[in-house]
Formats: structure tokens, sequence, C-alpha cells
């Protein structure tokens, strides 16, 4: 009777127990978003404008050796890692040999918590599962591209007409099978509602239950519901889309 009880009592106590862990981990999550807010807003100062989200994009399949980096190498002179962008040599490929030991590093800051990636290394890389906002494609085609992380091209605040506090600059994507610090294709423009892109999109997606952790260009850092509205999802990733909504 008492191991009866007792099972009973585990049974109860452990979806309770692994509610409390992820919302630790989530927390945990958007405190990376809100570091990484920090060091967007120090570069914007430094810079007068974000970096860009990826310097020499490389087609899928292209033979040509386009260096390819991410605004995330570019960022970390501004979250504490000076040293490790030191290392890099910017002249060259994201992939090239002179970048392999420094891109071996794995990064705290750019791993959430929750992520079920198997190893925190992709390609011998140090995985990222935050990617930038390069547009929206939900309402109509992300070209010229509507986000904050562009193509060799920086944005700037007065750029984002809809306000900072209404526009995504970086979010979750921790299923995104190629993401690496050091590499430009970790940006990506909107598609699917939160969490319900296919395995071969780049989308906003995360391990939390309900929805995933963004960054606003204003710096602040919130959970996106995955019932959220797709009108207002496409607005959030649109830096001049002139749309209307409220609360979100």
């Amino acid at each position: 009777m008492v191991i009866a009880v007792i099972g009973v009592l585990i049974a109860l106590l452990l979806p309770a127990v692994q509610m409390v862990r992820e919302a630790a981990r989530r927390a945990s999550c958007l405190n990376n978003l809100k570091q990484i807010g920090l060091g967007l807003q120090a570069y914007h100062g430094t810079w007068r404008a974000f970096p860009p989200g990826c310097v020499n994009w490389r087609p899928p399949g292209s033979l040509k050796n386009e260096r390819q980096l991410a605004w995330s190498l570019f960022l970390l002179p501004f979250v504490e890692q000076r040293p490790l962008y030191d290392q890099v040599d910017v002249n060259s490929a994201f992939d090239s040999l002179v970048n392999q030991p420094a891109a071996a590093n794995v990064l705290p800051l750019y791993i959430c918590p929750s992520s079920q990636r198997i190893g925190e290394r992709v390609l011998g890389r140090g995985a990222c599962d935050y990617g930038g906002i390069y547009g929206e494609r939900i309402t109509s085609p992300n070209s010229p591209p509507k986000g904050c992380m562009l193509f060799d091209r920086a944005v700037s605040i007065p750029m984002i007409r809809d306000g900072t506090s209404q526009t995504l600059i970086i979010s979750e994507d921790s299923h995104w099978v190629d993401g690496q610090w050091i590499n430009g294709r970790n940006v990506f423009d909107q598609a699917f509602a939160i969490n319900r892109a296919p395995a071969y999109e780049n989308d906003i997606r995360s391990e939390h239950p309900g929805g995933a952790n963004g960054l606003l260009t204003d710096g602040s850092a919130r959970f996106l519901t995955e019932t959220m509205e797709l009108r207002i999802l496409a607005g959030l990733c649109t830096r001049a889309g002139n749309e209307a909504f409220g609360e979100f």
C-alpha cells in the first residue's frame, strides 16, 4: 500500500517538477536574448547601426568561397567576447581552416538551455539557437527584404519606422540544424506560425511549450505565443511595413 501511495505521489509531482525546470530554462533563454539585446544596443551606439545579418552570403550549392559571416560573430566584442573575436580572421570564410579553432568555441550565450540539439557543435563549430530576422513571407514575398538583419547591409534605428518596441530583430530557432554563431545562415524570413515550420525551414521555433522567445529592437525580450495572429507575427518581422496592431 505504501509503495502504491509513493508511486502515485511521484506521478503527481514529476510533471510539476518538469514544469518548474522548463520555466527556469525559458527564463535563462530569455536572459540570453536580453544580453544579446544589450550587445546590439552597444553595437548600434558605436556604429550607428545594427550589424548586418550576414556578410558575403553564399547561396546553397555555390562553388564560390564567400565568407558568409554572421551578425553573431560581429556582436562578440559587445558581449564580452573580444578575445574570441580577435581570433577570427574576418577576411576568410566562416568554414576556412584558419577559422576552425575559434569557430569551435561553444558560447552559452548563444545556446538555449531547452535546446535538444545533439551536442553543442554543428560540423565542429559552436552552435547558435538564435537567428536574425530577415523579414517575412507570410503575407507577401520578402523581396526586397523587410527585416532588420539583412545581407551586406546594416539597419539603423531611424530605418525602423514601425517602432523599435514592435519590431523583432532576433528570435529562437533551436530546430535549425545548421545554426552556428560564425555562420551567416542564422538569418531567416518568417513563413509559418511559431513552432510550426517544417524541419528544412529556418523559422521561429523552440523547445519551449507554447511558443518561443524573441528580442525586439528596443532591447526588450519577451515570449511569443504559438497562438499569435499571423498578421501580427508578420508585422513584427518587418521594420517599415506600417502594420497597425496593439498588444501582442
